[in-house]
Formats: structure tokens, C-alpha cells, sequence
């Protein structure tokens, strides 16, 4: 009897073994390490996803980023390769569809390879419907949709031919529950989530994921970037200060990290900030009170007033007229994140308070 039970004991820990074995081999098969593989990343000169260049270049990616801006990007390939960095940085504008294919042909060109597509390049545009046009919409849906269909399916047949590869679409909780003031943007972040949550299904059987992020407001410092319309320095304010505080955002860098976890597992969907779970999981469950509830968030918001001028970036307005402790995480964010690193150059009183000399 005793014989037996350390038979038993033998037979368990071989088991055992070999069951850890088989997920060691079938993680590295699944992409769950990363070292030596291509990551491409879209946006990737300033912002998130700067941060996202930095955390796969540390889990052991080559990366790839393209930007419309080439100072701007050279500025990022500079910080990226001075902590040891493999990077090509290609300037491309995602909205031209040539141009994303020469972007690739050069990644296959350096690299020979393409592991990782990450679709971030994006635009906002903040206002009321009464200011906004036709252009505005067409450019979010440019930018934030076609720009994310344009690289995928560059990449897809490198990918498939492999039968593995990751395709990471950071979408929003826009895109998921339409916010007041945010329509454009909301648009066209429902059709990116449409698209990733059906080309994951479509590619299922080919060996490549697809990742769905669906974050909430991160301090990126991008306020700077976004367009603002109708009574634009109000506009600006709000905005930045919902982009600024604990309660409302949550860290660039934190976003970043689960974002390169959930490439690495394969994860479907992710959710990032418990801001955005809860007004996700509030609107699959009360979708006409939590519309109801943002109709009266939209009364607290400014009204029309200037509609009729072109939105204006927020780089090129006076900064907002709140204490600049209520600010400080995005301010210092735009300094780390490369806000200010291109052509566009802050005004002389936002240089002076985020502590900036002027290019």
C-alpha cells in the first residue's frame, strides 16, 4: 500500500511536469513572450502610445511607430533608442492608405516580420452638435476607424501566412456608450469596436487575435491635441480637467502596462479604469436611465456659442481658467509624453506654466 501511494506520488508529479511543460510550449507558441517579436504601433510618436513603444521595447519587442509629425517622431525614436531601444520610426499619415503599405514594406523590409499590430492613432473632437460640420465627422471616422482598417489590412496577410500574429484595436468607452459633446469621436469608436469584436471572430480559425481596448480617460496630456468648438476655451477647460484628475482618469503608464498584458494573453476584450466599467456595465443594464443621466450632464456643459468658427486645437488657446494643481498629473504627463515634442509649439503662457521653452 505504501509502494503504491509513492507510485501515485511519481505518477502525479511526472504529470504535473509535463502539464507545465505544455504550457510553457504553448504559451510561447500563443505569443505569451514577447522577446524578439515586431511591434507596430500606429500614434506612436506622443501619448499612449509612446508609453505602449516603451513598455513592449522593454518586454523585448523591436518597435515600430509611425506619426504624421516627422520632428515630433524623431523626438520619440530618440527617447526610445536612448534606453536601448530597437526602433524604426516612419512617418506616416493612417488616413492615406499608400502610405501605411510602404509603412509596412519598410517593417518587412528591416525586420522581416510582423508580430504585433497596435491601431492607436486617433483624434477627438470636443463641442456641441451645433458646432460641429460634416468635415469634423469625416475626420474622426478618417483617423479613428479607416486608419485602424488601413494598417490591419496591410498586415493580415503576413499574418495569416504565419497563422499567428496580434491585432490590438484601442477603441473607448466612447464606443461603447455615445457621450454628450463627443460625437465624432463617439462615432467613429463604435465602428472600431465593431470592426475588432468581428475580425476577432473572422480570425479565430488563422491563428491571429485580436485585442479590444476599450479604455476610459487616461492622463496622456493630450487635451493639447484635441480639437475644441463652439465656446472653445470652455470646452477646453472641462475637458482638461476630466482629463487631468484621479477621480476622472486614470495613468497613462497603468494603461499601458495591461495593454501589453492583454496582447501578451490574447485577451478579447479589456476595459481599462473603473470609470469606464462602470458606465459600460451601467448601460447594458439601464441603457435609457444612463442616457438620461448623461442628457442631464450634457445641460452642464457649455452651450453653442461661436459655432460657426473651425474647431481650434487646444495647443493654440489660452490655457484654461483653473488653478494649476488640478492640472498637475496632466501637465506633467505632456511634458513626459512628448505633447509639445513637434512642429505645433505650446502658447507663451502654456509654455510658462508647464515649465516649457518655446521651439
Amino acid at each position: 500500500m505504501h509502494r503504491t501511494g509513492r507510485r501515485v506520488a511519481r505518477l502525479a508529479a511526472a504529470g504535473a511536469a509535463l502539464a507545465l511543460l505544455g504550457w510553457q510550449v504553448h504559451r510561447r507558441r500563443a505569443g505569451g513572450d514577447l522577446r524578439g517579436q515586431v511591434a507596430i504601433i500606429t500614434g506612436g510618436s506622443r501619448g499612449l502610445g509612446l508609453l505602449l513603444a516603451h513598455e513592449f521595447a522593454a518586454q523585448g519587442c523591436a518597435v515600430v511607430i509611425c506619426a504624421r509629425d516627422d520632428q515630433e517622431l524623431e523626438r520619440a525614436r530618440a527617447q526610445l533608442e536612448a534606453r536601448g531601444a530597437e526602433v524604426l520610426a516612419v512617418t506616416c499619415d493612417v488616413t492615406d492608405r499608400a502610405q501605411v503599405e510602404r509603412m509596412v514594406d519598410r517593417t518587412l523590409a528591416r525586420f522581416g516580420r510582423i508580430d504585433i499590430l497596435v491601431n492607436n492613432a486617433g483624434v477627438i473632437q470636443v463641442g456641441p452638435i451645433e458646432s460641429l460640420a460634416i468635415a469634423d465627422f469625416e475626420q474622426a471616422m478618417a483617423v479613428n476607424f479607416w486608419g485602424g482598417v488601413h494598417a490591419t489590412l496591410a498586415v493580415l496577410p503576413y499574418m495569416r501566412a504565419r497563422r499567428r500574429g496580434r491585432i490590438v484595436n484601442v477603441t473607448s468607452i466612447g464606443g461603447k456608450v455615445s457621450i454628450p459633446h463627443l460625437l465624432p469621436y463617439s462615432c467613429s469608436k463604435f465602428a472600431s469596436v465593431g470592426f475588432s469584436e468581428g475580425l476577432r471572430a473572422e480570425l479565430a480559425r488563422d491563428g491571429v487575435r485580436v485585442v479590444t481596448v476599450v479604455p476610459g480617460l487616461m492622463r496622456t496630456g493630450s487635451a493639447v491635441h484635441a480639437y475644441f468648438a463652439g465656446d472653445r476655451e470652455k470646452e477646453f477647460t472641462w475637458f482638461t480637467l476630466a482629463d487631468a484628475l484621479p477621480l476622472t482618469s486614470m495613468s497613462a503608464r497603468c494603461a499601458a502596462r495591461r495593454i501589453v498584458r492583454a496582447t501578451r494573453r490574447g485577451e478579447a476584450v479589456v476595459t481599462l479604469g473603473w470609470q469606464a466599467k462602470l458606465l459600460g456595465r451601467m448601460h447594458d443594464l439601464f441603457p435609457g436611465l444612463t442616457i438620461g443621466l448623461l442628457g442631464l450632464v450634457n445641460r452642464l456643459l457649455p452651450g453653442a456659442e461661436g459655432a460657426g468658427h473651425p474647431p481650434t486645437r487646444g495647443m493654440e488657446l489660452a490655457p484654461p481658467p483653473v488653478p494649476s494643481p488640478l492640472t498637475v498629473l496632466s501637465d506633467r504627463a505632456a511634458r513626459r509624453y512628448n505633447q509639445f515634442g513637434g512642429r505645433v509649439q505650446p502658447s507663451a503662457e502654456q509654455a510658462r506654466r508647464l515649465g516649457l521653452e518655446r521651439g
